[in-house]
C-alpha cells in the first residue's frame, strides 16, 4: 500500500495540504490519507454559489444551457437521498466512513484563491498540494506556490475534462474509460499532465448522484500514489493524450431523455 516516504526528521513530517470546498468524498480522500500515514491538512474553501456558477456558464454557453445544467445540479442532489443504501454499501465495502479523523487540522478561508490562502500556504510550506472539488486555481495563484499542486479528477482526461466525466464517458459508449485521474494542475482546466489514471466500472444501481463517489473511491490508490511521488520528489507527468473535450453537466431536458431512452441516469 502506497505510504508517505520523508526525507525529513520525524519531527518535522512533510505537510500535505488538501484544498477542498467540502462534501462526502473530499472527506473520504482526507480520511484515507491520514489513514495511511500522510500528515494532511485540510485548507476549507467556501463553495461557489450555484447563482456564480450559472452566469459563468451562461457567458460562455448561453442563457439556455446554463439553466438547464442547472436543473441538473439541482436533481442530482435531491435524488442523493435515494443512494443513500448504495452510499453505505460502497463506504462498506472498503471500510471508509463519512468522518474526518479529528487529528486533522482545518484551516478555513473564503477562496483557494485568495490572499489568504497564499498565507496560510506560507505558514504551513506544504510539500504537495491536493485539489478535491475546488473552483479552479487562478494561474497567479498556482504561480506562487512552493510545491505540486495535484488534481483529482472524476474522469480521463483529456477527453473527459471538466465536470460529470464518468456519467460522459456512458454517455457516449465509452464505459472502458469510465475512471479518475490524478494530474498535475496548471493554468487550463484538467489539462495539467497525468500523473496516475483508475479506470472502474459502475454497478446496475449506480447514477449521476454516485458515479463521483465510485470514481473517487477507485482513486484512493493512485491518489496515495501521487502524493508518495510528491514527497519524494518522483513526480513523472505525461501529457494527457487523445481527444479534449471539457465537459459540463448535461442540461435537465438531456439528462431525462438519456436516462428514459437509455437507462443511462
Amino acid at each position: 500500500m502506497p505510504g508517505p516516504v520523508s526525507t525529513h526528521s520525524a519531527n518535522a513530517r512533510p505537510i500535505v495540504l488538501v484544498m477542498t470546498a467540502g462534501g462526502m468524498n473530499p472527506t473520504i480522500v482526507v480520511a484515507d490519507l491520514a489513514r495511511r500515514g500522510f500528515n494532511v491538512h485540510v485548507c476549507l474553501e467556501q463553495p461557489e454559489g450555484k447563482g456564480e456558477i450559472t452566469r459563468r456558464r451562461a457567458r460562455k454557453l448561453g442563457w439556455t444551457s446554463a439553466l438547464g445544467q442547472l436543473g441538473t445540479m439541482i436533481a442530482a442532489r435531491l435524488l442523493r437521498r435515494f443512494a443513500d443504501r448504495r452510499v453505505s454499501q460502497l463506504l462498506a465495502s472498503h471500510g471508509i466512513g463519512k468522518t474526518l479523523p479529528e487529528t486533522v487540522p482545518i484551516h478555513p478561508v473564503t477562496s483557494i484563491n485568495a490572499g489568504e490562502t497564499a498565507g496560510l500556504v506560507r505558514d504551513l510550506n506544504p510539500a504537495a498540494i491536493l485539489l478535491v472539488s475546488t473552483r479552479l486555481m487562478t494561474a497567479a495563484q498556482l504561480a506562487s506556490m512552493p510545491c505540486p499542486v495535484i488534481n483529482l479528477h472524476a474522469g480521463i482526461n483529456p477527453n473527459y475534462r471538466g465536470q460529470m466525466g464518468g456519467y460522459w464517458s456512458l454517455r457516449e459508449n465509452d464505459a472502458g474509460n469510465f475512471g479518475a485521474t490524478i494530474h498535475l494542475v496548471d493554468a487550463g482546466t484538467d489539462t495539467g499532465g497525468t500523473l496516475y489514471e483508475a479506470r472502474t466500472r459502475p454497478a446496475k444501481g449506480d447514477f449521476i448522484s454516485t458515479y463521483p463517489l465510485v470514481l473517487t473511491l477507485a482513486a484512493l490508490d493512485i491518489t496515495a500514489r501521487a502524493i508518495s511521488d510528491a514527497l519524494n520528489g518522483t513526480l513523472r507527468p505525461v501529457p494527457p493524450a487523445g481527444p479534449s473535450a471539457l465537459r459540463f453537466p448535461p442540461t435537465l431536458w438531456s439528462w431525462i431523455w438519456c436516462g428514459i431512452t437509455r437507462r443511462i441516469w
